[in-house]
């Protein structure tokens, strides 16, 4: 059904700062032929969009505009039906983001977005999974800088190791870069919601299958230095590794015994101590409806980081991986991690479900297994470096 569709990819929010880029990367990027459109509330803004779009490939002037509010749900219904990819930007998702989702599975269109909060995904899972299985639509979330580099950089990783072997994975992310909004907003939301967090975490674990004959695990891990970062390190407690073993856990590939933790690298101990003590005060502010108020103001929607402060910005993340008496390291790496890099891996991701051929999947899936190597050509091809070091 849905390759009879009107449209091979519609993307929602591209009125936003992050969404912006995204419909400039789809501008410069989409084959010929792409079959595109962008959904927003606003049709004005939408038209400001395509005009400047229009500046970097001349063919969008003729750009579909589709007028739909995310919190609609029969508008949403009537955009839904007629695309065979659907691309959000629109957060904080915990808050914007379920009907959209839902929209999605019931049509069993394929949908992507970029969330970190990895409550919204639980609760998706909860609610959508089932549906969206049995529909045929693939939900995939964090497909940016949330989780791509860690979620396909360990695939990378497990592909340099002997299969049919227990296997573990250290991944160290060094990074220079800003946030928007949208990315601030989402954090302190997800610090406020601390306990409901864990409470559906802890409901999604009693609904999902139990492994048979597999063991995969996440490592805690301890602040420290570490020799094969060049860093100190501490615990990233994102929603990267939930992502990394929830790939893990569906591809036998990752071995009869998985092991993965997750750190940030940083090169001055002080600069580490400084960012626990950030986060810790962070928490505490965001439990106060006052005080939570206050850092929300800080930044407002649609603030985000220049271009000259873009074009400085990079990532790498360094992935030790050891098993069956063969050790590797390897490497992801690329330019501004939030925004350019983030823009290219969720234009990407759309563009390799449109087209490409992928793994016969369907529900809550992660990129490595509704994508996984073909996703990894693209990315390499557009830029971003996957290698092995040693």
């Amino acid at each position: 059904m849905s390759e009879t569709r009107e449209f091979d990819v519609v993307l929602f929010g591209a009125t936003g700062f992050t969404g912006g880029l995204t419909a400039e990367y789809l501008a410069a990027h989409a084959p010929n032929g792409c079959r595109w459109a962008i959904a927003g509330r606003s049709r004005e803004k939408l038209v400001a969009v395509r005009e400047r779009l229009a500046e970097i490939n001349p063919s969008c002037a003729d750009l579909e505009l589709l007028v739909a509010d995310v919190t609609d749900r029969d508008s949403l219904r009537a955009v839904v039906e007629r695309a065979r990819v659907v691309v959000t930007t629109v957060g904080p998702y915990l808050r914007y983001g379920e009907p959209l989702v839902g929209a999605c599975a019931e049509a069993g269109v394929d949908y992507l977005d970029l969330t970190g909060e990895p409550e919204f995904v639980d609760r998706m899972y909860l609610a959508y999974h089932e549906l969206a299985l049995a529909k045929g639509a693939r939900i995939v979330h964090a497909a940016g800088f949330d989780s791509i580099p860690h979620d396909l950089g360990v695939l990378f990783t497990v592909g340099q190791l002997p299969d049919g072997v227990p296997l573990t994975v250290s991944g160290y992310l060094s990074l220079s870069g800003t946030f928007s909004a949208g990315t601030y907003h989402s954090a302190i939301t997800a610090f406020s919601r601390l306990r409901e967090m864990a409470a559906v975490a802890k409901q999604r674990r009693r609904a999902e299958p139990r492994l048979e004959g597999r063991v995969v695990t996440g490592v805690r891990g301890r602040p420290r230095y570490e020799k094969d970062a060049g860093a100190w390190v501490l615990p990233a407690p994102t929603i990267d590794p939930l992502v990394v073993l929830r790939s893990a856990r569906a591809l036998d590939r990752y071995g009869p015994g998985f092991s993965y933790g997750h750190y940030l690298a940083l090169r001055r101990l002080p600069t580490a101590a400084g960012v626990v003590g950030a986060l810790g005060a962070a928490v505490a502010l965001a439990q106060v409806p006052l005080t939570r108020q206050w850092l929300l103001g800080r930044m407002s929607p649609g603030d985000g980081p220049s271009l000259e402060r873009r074009e400085k910005a990079w990532f790498r993340v360094r992935f030790v991986g050891e098993g069956g008496g063969r050790r590797v390291v390897t490497e992801v790496s690329g330019g501004d991690p939030g925004y350019g890099e983030t823009a290219k891996m969720l234009g990407e991701s759309a563009l390799c479900l449109a087209f490409d051929d992928v793994p016969e999947t369907a529900g809550q899936v992660t990129t490595a297994v509704a994508m996984g190597d073909a996703l990894i050509r693209r990315l390499a091809r557009e830029g971003m470096t996957f290698r092995v070091v040693e």
